[in-house]
């Protein structure tokens, strides 16, 4: 029974530091938001009264301030809004005028799917050109896919999705008229949202696959099974591809985290809904709780896509299930 023990022990572990990170990460994210928002200019007395434009009266700003708690300090309100988010009480949106879960309920599922299509594709995109630039490695022709391998990487990183959202509007709803310029109810309405996310996110994930590609190829398990008899295809799908993909996993969930704030920009330029269009209205008319409960909910999820990713990395490396004596010697 040691010796289970001890093998478990590590998973517990990261276990335990990923549980006291994510507690912390919650607790770091709901303390910057709520001081934050608070240094927009603006009183929140008049967002929740309709915006400046209201003409609210003195008296009517003042009873709300009672109200909402806005007239006790500022370390009062802070304590007390913790204290809410601790049994996940995200409040009334002050714009909206609903429950904060019910307008991220609506509105999540949307997001998500944008964020984890544009993953799936990042990934593919990343691990062809991961593939294409270690082509014939070390040889003339190895060289120039190399090259042109590492340019297409190092652009598509380098592209801001405002401009490469305008680039495929123009291209693909102005000139070739094959895809809507604005999300629609069919899937035709989410390829460009999806293709503007996963490029640049894709150029990052083929940068780091194609160097540990490339250390892989040149490891004595690589030399080993091309002595074998295994073919150059067999030794990258079967072998080296599994170990190069551990950066990239490792990756995902600040790709995931990139993804969902990058939503905040093409969803307004799409004309999408979902959780980016609204916490930009929401910042923009100073609506407090609703800004606090999309941002938890993204950095919850962002969590969640790191415990995952980190899962992942187990089952690919078995090093990491492995006791510590036991990968010492």
């Amino acid at each position: 029974m040691e010796p289970a023990r001890g093998r478990w022990q590590p998973l517990a572990r990261r276990f335990g530091v990923r549980l006291g990170g994510a507690v912390l990460v919650l607790w770091a994210v709901a303390t910057i938001t709520f001081f934050a928002i608070r240094l927009i200019p603006g009183d929140p007395a008049e967002a929740i009264l309709g915006g400046p434009g209201s003409q609210a009266s003195a008296e009517a700003l003042e009873a709300v301030r009672r109200e909402y708690g806005l007239d006790l300090p500022l370390l009062q309100q802070y304590l007390m809004a913790l204290g809410r988010l601790v049994v996940w009480d995200f409040g009334t949106s002050y714009a909206l005028r609903q429950p904060v879960a019910d307008v991220i309920a609506a509105q999540l599922p949307g997001t998500f799917l944008l964020a984890l299509l544009a993953l799936t594709l990042a990934w593919l995109i990343a691990l062809g050109l991961a593939l294409f630039s270690t082509l014939g490695m070390g040889t003339r022709g190895g060289r120039v896919a190399a090259a042109i391998g590492g340019t297409v990487e190092t652009v598509a990183a380098a592209l801001p999705h405002f401009w490469l959202a305008a680039v495929l509007v123009v291209v693909f709803s102005t000139w070739l008229r094959l895809l809507p310029p604005v999300s629609t109810s069919d899937a035709s309405g989410l390829v460009l949202p999806v293709v503007t996310l996963a490029i640049p996110v894709a150029g990052f994930l083929a940068q780091v696959m194609r160097e540990s590609l490339e250390q892989a190829l040149g490891t004595p398990f690589a030399l080993s099974a091309r002595a074998r008899g295994e073919t150059e295809g067999g030794v990258r799908l079967r072998h080296a591809l599994r170990h190069a993909a551990l950066p990239g996993v490792n990756l995902s969930a600040w790709a995931f985290g990139y993804l969902v704030s990058g939503a905040v920009v093409v969803e307004t330029i799409f004309a999408r809904p979902g959780l980016g269009r609204s916490l930009l209205q929401a910042v923009t008319l100073r609506d407090v709780p609703l800004v606090t409960g999309i941002v938890l909910v993204s950095a919850i999820a962002y969590i969640v896509v790191t415990v995952v990713a980190d899962a992942v990395s187990v089952v690919l490396d078995p090093r990491l299930r492995a006791p510590a004596r036991e990968v010492a010697r």
